[in-house]
């Protein structure tokens, strides 16, 4: 059996790590194509090197976010290789042209992440989430609420709850990263005494909501870490007056290694709102809404949009529930994965 993957950028790179291996380990022929969604090697290639990932079997290098612009290039792989499926990873704009590709080409589409929703149709995200799902011929869900969701709009692919490839990942990769990283004394933090934040969706880089975010985190006394993606750091870099320094983005195992000894993450990624519930780690997330509703509902995760109030409010009684229950699976979607796609036969 052949699978095509596409990734193009960091939480791919990441999710895509533990998958590879299980594919490999089930005596399936993966083939990656790296669009170059993320082409800043801080963004893109320190996820290889750290990860142990092979290297991309292609490498489109478009240096673009646009997915009509991808499409030809992935359907060209498609035509080339014939894979039996076209396996997808989130919502990212990367994921929706490899899912129009495989869809122009007559290829079996299968979506990691299916099911999520947000419900805030202003994130380009939800769409790309709600037009892969419609299109996808097996869809791996990570837990039950997704299926519900797939099941009420109707969708026509197989549906599949595996839990969650992050979560693979996470645990995978956690320990080594406490280990083996020193980012803790770069920073001269101590764990359970800094907060993390990060910030990278377009809507957020917006000189209003930034300088609102950058007035939240101005008002709390705890010491900041701030690793930026470069668009957040050239839109921040004129906002003042801000208490806290901004530095060049970071691999994975040092964000890793701050975000399990934070006090609190404060994000608007969505990955990073999953792997702080999984480290233990209370979260702020900077957005009006997200598609990790359990982790809100659970009293893990405060929604503060970019209200300066809500953010000093929430880093400041910042705690987790004294009951934490398991979401999002069990630490093995990787390999239910694999087992599901070796056990189907391609519907094309």
């Amino acid at each position: 059996m052949k699978v095509l993957s596409v990734v193009g950028n960091r939480p791919q790179f990441i999710k895509s790590a533990p998958l590879s291996l299980a594919l490999r380990e089930a005596g399936i022929d993966e083939v990656v194509l790296h669009t170059g969604q993320h082409y800043d090697p801080e963004l893109s290639q320190v996820f290889f090197d750290e990860l142990d990932l092979a290297e991309p079997d292609y490498r489109l290098g478009l240096q673009t976010a646009d997915p009509e612009a991808m499409r030809p290039r992935i359907e060209e792989v498609i035509e080339a290789k014939r894979p039996d499926w076209v396996l997808v990873y989130g919502d990212t704009n990367s994921t929706l042209a490899g899912a129009r590709a495989a869809n122009a080409a007559g290829a079996s589409l299968a979506h990691v992440e299916a099911g999520l929703r947000s419900g805030d149709l202003s994130m380009p995200e939800e769409h790309n989430r709600i037009e892969v799902d419609r299109t996808a011929a097996l869809l791996f869900a990570p837990d039950e609420r997704s299926r519900e969701t797939l099941a009420a709009e109707g969708v026509t692919g197989r549906v599949e709850v595996v839990g969650d490839v992050m979560y693979d990942a996470c645990l995978r990769f956690g320990p080594i990263a406490r280990e083996r990283s020193d980012v803790l004394d770069l920073f001269g933090a101590r764990p359970g005494q800094f907060v993390l934040v990060t910030v990278h969706r377009e809507a957020n880089v917006r000189p209003e909501r930034l300088r609102r975010i950058v007035e939240g985190l101005n008002r709390i006394d705890d010491a900041i870490i701030f690793p930026a993606h470069p668009r957040a750091r050239a839109a921040i870099s004129s906002i003042s007056p801000r208490r806290f320094e901004v530095t060049e983005p970071l691999g994975y195992l040092d964000l890793a290694a701050l975000a399990s000894q934070a006090r609190v993450v404060v994000t608007d990624s969505g990955g990073l709102q999953k792997e702080a519930y999984w480290y233990g780690v209370p979260c702020a997330t900077l957005r009006p809404s997200t598609e990790w509703v359990d982790t809100v509902e659970v009293g893990a995760n405060t929604l503060v949009d970019d209200d300066p109030v809500r953010i000093e409010t929430a880093i400041g009684s910042a705690r987790m529930p004294a009951e934490r229950p398991q979401l999002y699976g069990d630490g093995h979607a990787s390999e239910r994965i694999s087992q599901t796609l070796l056990g189907s036969l391609s519907p094309a």
